[in-house]
């Protein structure tokens, strides 16, 4: 079995996220494996483990696409796991939105070849849009499902459990397929000692636009479907209205609460 599972590099969530340059792209100095990704991957190592592992022929391959430092997300996927990594980079794609990312994806999964399961987090902890997976499927042609809390193989079909805020819905798809999954599928695991010392040995295929075959004005700030026109930095918090009581606290508090008008 074949899966790819997709992987990003984001802003560590401990520090103050900043925008850089005229197209306000994301300063990723102080950037991590996305955590939601984390499960995906822990997903994938669990279907290859359950049929026999890379010993019988399964692959874990983590895909990223960013910057040189997002070949860092790539290492810690093969830390903890995975079979070998693949990194598309160019300076093209800077500026990608989802649409331009998901174009990219497409063509290295396709580039790829023989993929039986693509796996993804149910967002990227920078963006959060979750719109990825969606387009990405649509862009190469797979059955999709979206926000998975369970993920069974059997053959050629996986099934899904959806989880709602008041109902849970089963959905079975043929593959090859795109699943996105929650982090409620599992608990990823740690890399260890072990595992840290045999990423070094596994392989990272580095990829440009032209290896995949994408245009590079079909990506970046050109193949964008959106544009951010304008940002500033939030303005700092405000100290909050203290009542005291003196008798009349409650009377306080609902004239407050009417004149914000959440009553």
């Amino acid at each position: 079995m074949k899966i790819v599972v997709l992987v990003k590099h984001v802003p560590d969530a401990q520090f103050d996220r900043h925008l850089n340059g005229e197209g306000h792209t994301t300063d990723r100095d102080e950037s991590i494996l996305s955590e939601l990704d984390e499960y995906a991957l822990e997903a994938a190592l669990q279907l290859a483990e359950a049929r026999g592992g890379s010993k019988a022929g399964n692959q874990v391959i983590a895909l990223s696409m960013g910057p040189a430092g997002a070949v860092n997300a790539v290492k810690k996927s093969l830390q903890m796991g995975a079979t070998e990594g693949v990194h598309v980079t160019d300076d093209a794609l800077a500026g990608s939105d989802a649409a331009a990312t998901s174009l990219a994806l497409a063509a290295a999964v396709r580039h790829l070849g023989g993929v039986d399961l693509v796996l993804t987090g149910m967002a990227s902890t920078d963006g959060e849009t979750s719109l990825v997976p969606a387009q990405l499927a649509e862009r190469l042609g797979l059955p999709q499902v979206t926000f998975a809390s369970t993920l069974q193989v059997d053959g050629g079909r996986l099934t899904a459990r959806r989880d709602a805020d008041t109902y849970s819905e089963t959905v079975e798809a043929p593959l090859p397929a795109v699943v996105s999954v929650t982090d409620q599928i599992n608990e990823p695991r740690y890399p260890n000692f072990k595992g840290i010392i045999a990423a070094k040995r596994k392989s990272i295929t580095t990829l440009s636009l032209s290896d995949i075959g994408v245009d590079p004005a079909q990506v970046g700030f050109a193949g964008s479907w959106t544009a951010i026109t304008s940002a500033e930095q939030r303005p700092p918090r405000t100290a909050g209205t203290i009542i005291t009581d003196e008798g009349d606290a409650g009377i306080k508090l609902v004239d407050f609460l009417a004149a914000q008008k959440l009553l």
